[in-house]
């Protein structure tokens, strides 16, 4: 299996030579079945029950090698932790599913609090790579001068980019898979980030990322809080998160309000809308995230409407989400309102699903066509990577 950082080189071959795989339940022989899983889209939301326990052993086998659990730890009379849809009950010395937390003895210890943080962090100038830059303040200037400080694109200005280690998942096509890398990451306080922001003027957002920011809600949120009493009338500060959406209601309700304040907004990854393919390539059910993207909508959409505080995103994994995908989650979405916007991602190999190619151009052409059947927002991002796709018969 291909893991460490020495791979680069051997992962940008495959990057541009994706190398083809049999389907063990069907026997599809192409470039869109992945290696890892020998298991095609197709059988895995026809015939779960065939596809999913030897996928479970591929996800067991990537957690072992970061001394991950296998799946959410179930131990009857074992110690709770609720930060999210999995709500693991750890047995003594166990850990939870994120890395996080554990049982010591007894009693629940985490390793991120809400005073203490694992991160890192940099700025990043404007106008960046944000799925939301194509609508938000900082790529527009929308709602100026109440949430922007420029009437167009806030040129000069920076993102702070908080980088959390831990994830609630385990996508096997991670894109920032070094979040499971928990025993390098560094601490930080909530003191660091507001003195960061606060010595730098030109810092207009942060935005919460990794990994996912559940496993450490409790410590965005105090660090949210905090820099924004202490900016209070004079400037401007946007908090946005990316994340799978799967946290705990009343802590995400709690974000919602964060964001809706400060001219912020929150992307979920609906990374699939089937329930069986959620976990097979997130090793966990992920209905909790449109339940909370829902909830959030209910109770604070009205509020800012012409400036969108809900968005989503869903990265094209060719051979697995597919135009299927993206029509049941673009209606999902439709059905609250059709304005909320949606960017579609054309992905890039990595991690376990390192022989699959770039998004195939027809795949995106479908996926775009089935999102504007019942969205009106759609955007298209990571479009450069297309560029790979030239001269490339199996990526027309």
């Amino acid at each position: 299996m291909l893991y460490t950082d020495q791979l680069v080189q051997l992962m940008v071959y495959r990057f541009l030579r994706p190398s083809e795989a049999r389907c063990v339940l069907c026997d599809r022989y192409d470039v869109t079945v992945s290696q890892e899983l020998e298991v095609c889209g197709w059988c895995i939301r026809d015939r779960p029950d065939d596809a999913l326990p030897s996928i479970r052993g591929v996800h067991a086998k990537a957690r072992a090698r970061f001394g991950l659990p296998e799946s959410p730890p179930r131990k009857r009379g074992g110690v709770p932790c609720n930060l999210c849809a999995n709500e693991c009950t750890m047995g003594v010395a166990e850990s939870g599913f994120c890395g996080l937390r554990s049982n010591l003895a007894g009693r629940l210890v985490a390793k991120a609090t809400s005073t203490l943080g694992l991160l890192s962090h940099y700025r990043d100038p404007h106008v960046t790579n944000c799925c939301s830059n194509w609508f938000c303040p900082a790529g527009t200037g929308a709602e100026y001068p109440k949430y922007a400080y420029r009437n167009g694109a806030e040129t000069g200005y920076e993102n702070l980019a908080i980088f959390l280690y831990g994830c609630n998942f385990n996508c096997l096509f991670c894109q920032n898979w070094t979040h499971k890398k928990i025993g390098e990451a560094r601490t930080c306080t909530v003191e660091e980030l507001v003195d960061t922001t606060i010595h730098e003027s030109r810092i207009s957002c942060w935005c919460f990322f990794g990994g996912s920011p559940e496993p450490q809600l409790p410590f965005t949120i105090n660090a949210s809080r905090r820099i924004l009493e202490t900016l209070k009338g004079k400037r401007i500060l946007r908090i946005c998160y990316e994340w799978n959406g799967c946290g705990n209601r009343v802590l995400v309700k709690r974000v919602g309000e964060i964001a809706l304040g400060s001219g912020g907004n929150i992307k979920f990854d609906l990374k699939c809308y089937d329930p069986n393919l959620s976990v097979a390539l997130s090793g966990v059910p992920n209905e909790r995230a449109y339940e909370n993207f829902e909830m959030l909508f209910h109770t604070y959409y009205g509020e800012r409407s012409q400036l969108p505080l809900l968005t989503a995103t869903t990265l094209l994994v060719p051979g697995y989400v597919d135009a299927e995908e993206v029509d049941r989650i673009a209606s999902f979405i439709a059905e609250l309102d059709p304005e909320i916007p949606y960017s579609l991602l054309v992905f890039h190999p990595d991690f376990l699903m390192w022989n699959l190619p770039v998004t195939p151009r027809r795949q995106v052409r479908e996926c775009l066509e089935a999102a504007s059947r019942h969205l009106h927002r759609v955007n298209v991002g990571n479009l450069n990577l297309l560029a790979l796709t030239k001269h490339q018969p199996w990526l027309s």
